[in-house]
């Protein structure tokens, strides 16, 4: 009878215990205000005029592009995130959600929001949406993550998208604009996480990921930091000559460039004990500010274009 009872108990299904918060968590809430802001800024800057209700459905299928390929991410990575500190209290390692339930909600928001955008607003956006998805979750988190140290260098290209899938959402192309968005983004992105691998290596070398830290070591990732910070500054400033951009633009990127290549050299130089963490810990901090002041200039820029053309 005891056997009996037993199997049964194994068999009924499982009552989920998650609430709206776990699977908001699942988003990655943080990483999609991101992806939205950099997505309104390509949406924004592109030269033709976007219907509110198009534009509204643009953004909110970029956002939920973005979220489903967080709970994707979360789905693959569960077995990582319950070793790592930074991660340990995320839905699925803390028991709230499980695997199975992780991978059915992803998949679903990727079908509904690449379905929606291709058939509300253009196929041109619809598929670049389903290759960020594609391409988040397949190649960098399946394919990159575990097995190579450019695995953030490659991957980043997954985050740099978004503005060019809102741009292709207003035009139904893709030209230079957004491309150099995607470069922006594209160079931002290994600074930005390798000063954060720098001050987690610990998490990343217990959970077996070979990020450049734990492989390279930390000598040769603050380096690999400052290399790739003066290719951003100079990525970023470029479209002001090129003459894509206006020149508030081009003096706010040398500003902010002059700012984060000094906290990258310092974080060169410093090498040892808690002067070094504090300045990881300052270019990562910084690096965040950096990318959207960045972006949020040419948002002001193209608000004061509309207001006060004659000025501009």
């Amino acid at each position: 009878m005891s056997v009996v009872d037993h199997n049964a108990i194994e068999l009924s299904p499982r009552i989920s215990e998650a609430d709206v918060a776990d699977y908001i968590a699942l988003l990655k809430p943080r990483v999609m205000s991101l992806v939205i802001f950099t997505a309104l800024v390509g949406l924004v800057i592109a030269p033709v005029h976007v219907h509110p209700v198009l534009a509204f459905t643009s953004i909110l299928c970029i956002a939920v592009g973005a979220g489903a390929s967080g709970a994707l991410n979360m789905w693959y990575e569960s077995d990582i995130d319950a070793l790592m500190s930074r991660t340990a209290n995320r839905p699925i390692p803390r028991g709230r959600i499980t695997r199975p339930e992780a991978l059915a909600f992803g998949m679903t928001l990727a079908f509904f929001s690449v379905m929606t955008l291709g058939i509300l607003v253009n196929w041109v956006a619809g598929g670049l949406l389903a290759f960020t998805i594609f391409f988040y979750v397949v190649i960098y988190t399946i394919g990159l993550k575990r097995w190579t140290a450019q695995n953030i260098v490659i991957g980043g290209a997954a985050g740099a998208l978004p503005p060019v899938v809102a741009w292709a959402a207003a035009t139904g192309s893709v030209s230079m604009e957004p491309l150099l968005l995607f470069l922006i983004i594209f160079f931002w992105t290994p600074p930005h996480f390798w000063a954060l691998a720098l001050f987690r290596s610990d998490d990343y070398a217990r959970a077996g990921v070979p990020m450049l830290p734990v492989v390279a070591g930390p000598d040769a990732t603050r380096l690999q930091i400052l290399l790739y910070t003066i290719v951003l500054v100079a990525v970023a400033f470029a479209p002001w000559p090129l003459g894509y951009f206006d020149a508030v633009y081009g003096v706010t990127s040398l500003v902010l460039g002059a700012g984060m290549l000094a906290l990258a050299v310092n974080v060169y130089r410093r090498r040892q004990g808690s002067e070094a963490l504090r300045a990881t810990r300052k270019l990562f901090a910084f690096s965040i500010l950096y990318l959207f002041a960045l972006f949020a200039t040419l948002l002001i820029e193209v608000v004061a274009h509309a207001v006060a053309p004659s000025i501009w």
